[in-house]
């Protein structure tokens, strides 16, 4: 790694850190802390998700047209601005619009981080860069929960004061990190699909290959990480009788394979097509649901069904080590050239847009119809597998499988597909 992409992984480590240090104790924060009720908690967490689907259009324009960096540098200081309110707030109106200044920030950091290892990276090296980006993520999410866990006190405002306001100076310290981050020309595949210029959303939705990473991304982030924390945890509360602790202990080892097997899988994932590494996280996860249903319909202990759901996001986690080194690179090297930002910000829009429709369904689903919860679920990862094999078809050999740009001469319909030219990502 040169000087910029490590400075660009710490500061996906400090984002990500920020967000693990305050978002698990939101709810808590809100609703009893600050006494406002219950609602007016729920309408906080649906004021993150709104807002970065507002910001998330808007972002791909400016990176495209003034960089990367700057938006980023926006991004951390209104993060950095409605993470500090947000400490200070005590009536509603304030910690909604605190939260909405955290969220779009927040949500504008990912596509432009994601564009800055672009710009850093080949098409040789931008698996290993985006496979580092997220176990560091994880890394970030899992320490700044656990030390924030340990600093807050529900009987002391001034805990959770505290709290966002050491939020805020980590992203006014990682504004000094990224102003320091110069990035290079980074080499492009030539011939992608999409390759013209223009950089309207009439021209993304014309690419059919990013149409349909779009739609198989949708299906992935709905499948997975809107379950999580709403229809898989109820699931395993009501139907399979899963303690809190033990809830806990899955989350934990989903984040722990994640750590453990991410840099295991990534020389296996680099030599193979990536619309065959999608397709397999498909079956890893539809044997993942399977087992899940087994803790919460089958007929074992409680003990073997605790086993049973702990596997389960043990099992999710193994499928997210495989798609981390997948997934936003394959974006990139489908982005036509300079417009990296955008197609960066209309995959993240895609994502946002999962995570928030995902809990609505997989909530109430997973607490009171349980077998059905677990058939749709499985048959969504089934259809992972399907959408990405035909992904496969619409893609080129070297966006499909980077590794062939090594060679000195990959050939596709007989001409040749490796010819790299040095362009803005």
């Amino acid at each position: 790694m040169g000087a910029a992409m490590r400075r660009i992984h710490v500061g996906n480590a400090l984002s990500a850190f920020g967000l693990g240090f305050t978002v698990p104790y939101l709810y808590v924060y809100v609703a009893q802390v600050r006494g406002l009720g219950s609602v007016t908690a729920g309408l906080v967490l649906a004021v993150f998700a709104v807002a970065a689907l507002i910001v998330l259009p808007f972002a791909g324009r400016a990176i495209v047209r003034r960089g990367p960096l700057p938006v980023l540098l926006v991004a951390l200081v209104t993060a950095a601005l409605g993470a500090l309110s947000l400490g200070l707030s005590a009536s509603a109106g304030t910690v909604l619009l605190s939260a909405a200044a955290l969220g779009a920030g927040q949500a504008v950091m990912q596509p432009a981080l994601a564009t800055m290892i672009v710009d850093c990276s080949t098409t040789e090296t931008r698996s290993r860069a985006f496979a580092m980006q997220f176990f560091l993520q994880n890394l970030g999410l899992g320490v700044g929960g656990l030390i924030g866990g340990h600093l807050v006190d529900t009987t002391s405002p001034s805990s959770f004061t505290l709290l966002f306001a050491i939020e805020a100076a980590m992203f006014l310290v990682l504004v000094a990190v990224m102003a320091t981050v110069r990035t290079p020309r980074a080499p492009r595949i030539e011939g992608a699909p999409g390759q013209a210029g223009g950089g309207s959303w009439k021209q993304l939705l014309g690419n059919r290959a990013m149409v349909q990473l779009c739609v198989l991304g949708f299906v992935l982030f709905f499948a997975c990480y809107g379950q999580f924390e709403s229809g898989l945890s109820a699931y395993g509360v009501e139907a399979a009788g899963i303690s809190t602790s033990a809830l806990g202990t899955a989350l934990a080892a989903n984040t722990l394979v994640i750590v453990i097997a991410q840099f295991a899988v990534l020389k296996f994932v680099e030599r193979r097509k990536r619309s065959r590494v999608i397709a397999s996280v498909g079956l890893i996860w539809a044997v993942a649901w399977a087992v899940a249903g087994y803790a919460g319909l089958g007929h074992g202990s409680q003990t073997m069904a605790t086993a049973a759901f702990i596997s389960t996001y043990a099992l999710f986690g193994l499928g997210e080590a495989m798609l981390s080194p997948t997934l936003v690179p394959l974006v990139a090297d489908l982005a036509p050239t300079g417009l990296a930002g955008q197609y960066n910000s209309a995959f993240a829009l895609v994502k946002q847009l999962a995570l928030a429709i995902g809990p609505a369904v997989g909530g109430p689903l997973g607490a009171s119809l349980h077998a059905p919860y677990i058939v749709a679920f499985l048959l969504f990862s089934l259809g992972i597998t399907v959408l990405a094999v035909r992904l496969g078809r619409q893609l080129t050999d070297v966006q499909n499988q980077p590794s062939l740009a090594r060679s000195r001469v990959v050939t596709q319909g007989g001409a040749p597909a490796d010819a790299v030219v040095s362009a803005e990502a």
